[in-house]
């Protein structure tokens, strides 16, 4: 048995340069970090020589080439398994909250598949492989920034090439500050989760717009800006930059955002917020706001209505949780990332 943990990832600024129609052009950045809720992916011999599969439905197949989940159809191909294998997922956040779910079920399920075959691959080898299942396999309409944040794990700023290449650099803050930031950082579910293909085509097809590429444009130097402050270990901006980045986010594309954000963010800052964004593509999932711990209070008396998520900065990426060593090498250890 194989139990791999992949965590998912907040993103504070940038999102949306990940994109081809933006990175191609210009190059992007993003700053993301990831967190203590995670996806697992767990693999077991089959009894019979077949796969089985299991996620929100369960699958009984004898070839790769039947298997409906493409995630795990294209993983499998990829790695060059045929049969023999149970796959299951278990996740901490529903999936269409705007945490990298996809991406993350694809890093974990790479990682778990590849060390079934005897081989321990790098942060980059895993993120690399996952871009290509999700953008070219599947041709998903989504961006690079979630695989390299969950197979490298850390508050990170991410850099797209024009070429495509991705470059992952550990913001430099202290320990300390990170610590601070933790802190200051709250989640509350709204809702409304939803698949984020519908936006992010549109976000894309909208490049072609010379005002919405300015504002990715602006939003990369947002992730600039972020990362700089962050190394000086000064947060008394964190939160303007949010904001000004969901200024400019929220009109990239149709549904990114609605009433019911709209009230809940406007009553988040009236209570003390000092800024924040919706994760993702937009729509629903989680409304991420930066607030001191002193002015918490009223900001969760304001969104009583909603659900608060607690949660914790990690530094670790995706890891192997348990490889009981019947294919191999053994790559395990509860705190051993990717690398």
């Amino acid at each position: 048995m194989i139990l791999t943990k992949t965590p998912f990832r907040v993103s504070f600024a940038g999102g949306g340069s990940d994109l081809p129609e933006f990175y191609r052009r210009n190059g992007g950045a993003v700053i993301s970090c990831t967190i203590d809720k995670a996806m697992y992916i767990a693999l077991h011999p089959y009894f019979h020589d077949k796969i089985r599969i299991k996620y929100s439905r369960t699958e009984d197949v004898a070839t790769v080439s039947e298997i409906e989940h493409p995630l795990v159809r294209e993983c499998l191909s990829l790695v060059g398994i045929e049969r023999g294998m149970e796959i299951a997922s278990f996740a901490d956040v529903p999936a269409g909250t705007g945490m990298g779910s996809s991406s993350a079920f694809t890093v974990g399920l790479l990682h778990a598949l590849y060390v079934r075959t005897g081989k321990k691959p790098s942060a980059h080898e895993l993120a690399t492989a996952a871009c290509e299942i999700e953008l070219e396999r599947v041709a998903a309409p989504i961006g690079k920034q979630d695989q390299f944040a969950a197979a490298y794990g850390g508050l990170n700023f991410i850099r797209f090439h024009a070429d495509g290449s991705v470059e992952a650099h550990p913001v430099k803050c202290s320990e300390k500050t990170r610590e601070e930031l933790s802190k200051r950082l709250m989640l509350f579910y709204i809702g409304q989760e939803r698949p984020a293909a519908s936006i992010l085509t549109e976000q894309a097809r909208n490049m072609a717009d010379r005002e919405k590429f300015r504002s990715v444009e602006q939003m990369v130097e947002l992730a600039t800006e972020l990362r700089r402050v962050l190394e000086k270990d000064n947060l008394d901006s964190f939160g303007d930059i949010l904001d000004r980045g969901w200024q400019l986010k929220r009109g990239l594309a149709r549904g990114i955002t609605n009433d019911v954000v709209e009230l809940n963010y406007r009553l988040a800052r009236e209570a003390g917020a000092a800024g924040g964004k919706l994760l993702g593509a937009g729509a629903g999932g989680f409304l991420l706001l930066s607030c001191v711990p002193e002015k918490q209070r009223p900001v969760r008396e304001a969104l009583v209505a909603l659900r608060e998520m607690s949660f914790m900065l990690t530094s670790a990426g995706s890891r192997v949780l348990h490889n009981d060593g019947r294919n191999g090498q053994v790559i395990g250890g509860a705190e051993q990332p990717a690398r």
